[in-house]
């Protein structure tokens, strides 16, 4: 038995639920709530499967726009190294050669270069290219 695509029931579900681009929190709130709504029912119609796919693909879009995971930067990976040891901007002053040069490099406003990154590398004991872009 294939089971038809009914357009007016979807254009009904449209017009229930307005799905649309995600801007704010709160949106992306409502259609979550959606989502589970659908997920927690044992049996989709054909155009509430299409009305939750929609959804999905709305809700990846905002989330991969607002929650980038496992973006970090070369200044972001050497701030957090120094939180995990504990280590203030002090402590790498030898390293990179004056209080200015760590100030500038830890608030971004001097990018690591690669003697640099290598010297840190060695320093905490990991891969220099994690302070390079």
């Amino acid at each position: 038995m294939t089971l038809t695509f009914n357009s007016n029931i979807y254009s009904e579900l449209l017009s229930q639920h307005q799905p649309r681009i995600i801007k704010t929190e709160e949106e992306n709130e409502k259609f979550l709530e959606t989502v589970e709504e659908l997920l927690s029912r044992s049996d989709l119609t054909p155009e509430e499967d299409a009305l939750l796919e929609l959804l999905v693909k709305l809700i990846e879009d905002f989330e991969d726009k607002h929650y980038q995971l496992n973006v970090s930067t070369p200044h972001s990976r050497l701030k957090h190294l120094m939180e995990a040891k504990g280590l203030e901007q002090a402590d790498l002053v030898e390293i990179l050669a004056s209080s200015e040069i760590v100030a500038k490099v830890i608030n971004g406003e001097l990018e690591i270069t690669k003697e640099q990154a290598e010297a840190l590398g060695k320093f905490f004991h990991v891969d220099g290219s994690l302070f390079i872009c």
